[in-house]
């Protein structure tokens, strides 16, 4: 792979890279690519199917830890702007 295609792949990719990193990425990328390839050639051959195991709930019971409006007046102490003990915010939504 050229240094154009990895910038162009940078840019897509919206990272900024150095002379040093875009350098080193020649160097590296083929090598990548090349093991990628090996995987999926270990991967995608044969007839694999997919088996779900086994399926269990691991989410926790919702329990209230702390008492009805403990936080309250410290988030309203912190809030930009307050109309009585609900926050104002911009209106970005229009009804027609």
């Amino acid at each position: 792979m050229k240094k154009e295609d990895i910038l162009q792949l940078a840019r897509l990719s919206r990272i900024r890279l150095t002379d040093a990193e875009t350098e080193a990425f020649v160097g590296e990328i083929d090598s990548v690519l090349e093991y990628v390839s090996v995987v999926n050639t270990l991967t995608g051959s044969g007839e694999l199917t997919k088996k779900p195991g086994v399926r269990r709930n691991i989410f926790r019971e919702d329990v209230v830890t702390n008492e009805a409006d403990s936080y309250t007046n410290k988030l309203l102490e912190e809030a930009p702007s307050v109309k009585g003990r609900h926050l104002t915010v911009k209106k970005i939504l229009q009804a027609d």
